[in-house]
């Protein structure tokens, strides 16, 4: 179908693949990208350019298997949403409620943990000022963080413990076991930082449900919707479609071998089942999911939640109303830029659209993963973007997400907002 009967030009669609391709897959930051738009209940385009493995010369195709880091987290936000509709587990349930390990978990005063020895830290805290509660997992404001952030003694004890590694010994529940072990960052609620907060959802997935994460995910959201290539391991019929990753090969362009496909970890499942950013997955099937979403819950006559429960996914869950970037601790690393930007559950909110100096709508919700790959909802101009690609690392992140924005909206020939 022609992209002008859902109010998009030809033109200019072209024109987004051309200037994507000539700035960052020509250019050298990216080996190449899939990119799918979504409008009134049509896919309107998909570009493809590149490379899904340059060492093999590859070229990029449409059903290629690519690691989505954080892209998962939404994916999990989902899942617990289910629970929440069973009426299993509430937003402002505590999370000791669920977890009585973590009851009398205090917050970081003083101590270092030893890197030396495999001896317990000790860390002196203090009383949380209140209980952390399920809504402050879904949108960072747990007190948790993650091992990479490189600024507290905190997050070195998570790197010390190797928290959300794929090898866990005891999966989820060995990962809330070594957490209940570390005092957390800060007090529930009075900062955001990003964080292994939503794999903790996970485990409150597999616990409430009494089955595994994986099969959760596989047999309630997966195969309903028919999202049949997005799991948490590449099985060995699959390898071929599975995609390289990459990184920076220094400051500018060149790219080197991160993540070869023929020799990843990803070939066999993981003992951790990581909810915050573990799974795999195609454009194709993160379009069925958010097909799913944007069309308020049912897909193919599938129900996973209810249109109210959807709308919650265009709304602002930040303490009063605050915006991320008044929240964030210093030196944070997101998958987005925090101007103008509130937290869902799970994923990033668009509540001032002049902040974030970008077309966009009120309530579009979106997020990223640590690969480049990103993705939005727009419920009110009815579209949604899958954007696929695989370079780990790279500075033209938020430069490659501000672009692909402004040229999918500049695409368009009506406004329903």
């Amino acid at each position: 179908m022609k992209p002008e009967t859902v109010g998009m030009s030809s033109t200019r669609l072209a024109q987004l693949d051309a200037v994507m391709k000539r700035r960052y897959v020509d250019g050298g930051y990216l080996p190449g990208m899939l990119t799918h738009i979504y409008r009134k209940g049509h896919l309107v385009h998909t570009g493809i350019c590149g490379h899904m493995d340059i060492e093999r010369d590859k070229p990029m195709r449409e059903d290629a298997i690519f690691r989505i880091y954080s892209m998962s987290k939404p994916i999990t936000a989902v899942a617990l949403m289910m629970l929440v509709e069973e009426g299993l587990i509430g937003l402002d349930d505590t999370v000791h409620s669920h977890i009585p390990a973590w009851k009398d978990l205090g917050v970081y005063a003083s101590g270092v943990p030893s890197l030396l020895s495999a001896a317990p830290a000790s860390f002196m805290t203090t009383p949380v000022q209140r209980s952390m509660k399920i809504v402050d997992l879904a949108t960072h404001t747990s007190g948790l963080t993650y091992g990479f952030m490189m600024r507290t003694a905190v997050d070195a004890a998570y790197r010390r413990a190797k928290v959300v590694d794929r090898q866990t010994q005891g999966g989820l529940q060995g990962m809330v076991d070594q957490l209940a072990q570390i005092p957390l960052d800060f007090s529930p609620g009075t900062a955001w930082n990003y964080s292994v907060a939503i794999d903790v959802l996970g485990y409150l997935v597999e616990k409430l449900s009494g089955i595994s994460f994986g099969e959760f995910l596989r047999t309630r959201l997966f195969e309903p919707l028919g999202m049949n290539d997005t799991a948490f391991h590449v099985p060995s019929d699959k390898t071929e479609r599975f995609t390289s990753c990459y990184q920076p090969e220094g400051k500018g362009p060149g790219l080197k071998l991160q993540d070869d496909a023929r020799e990843s970890t990803y070939a066999s499942p993981p003992l951790l089942e990581s909810g915050g950013g573990g799974l795999v997955s195609t454009a194709h099937d993160y379009l069925r999911f958010c097909r799913m979403m944007l069309n308020g819950g049912t897909l193919d006559g599938v129900q996973i939640l209810s249109p109210k429960t959807v709308a919650l996914f265009s709304l602002n869950f930040l303490p009063d109303g605050r915006e991320v970037a008044d929240m964030a601790l210093p030196g944070m690393f997101s998958e987005s830029g925090y101007a103008g930007v509130g937290f869902s559950l799970g994923c990033g909110v668009n509540v001032d659209v002049a902040k974030t100096r970008l077309p966009g709508s009120l309530g579009e919700y979106f997020w990223g993963g640590a690969a480049a790959t990103a993705f939005w909802i727009d419920p009110k101009e009815q579209l949604t973007v899958v954007f696929m690609t695989q370079v780990i690392g790279s500075e033209a992140r938020l430069t490659l997400r501000r672009d692909l924005r402004t040229l999918v909206y500049s695409a368009m020939m009506e406004s329903f907002a």
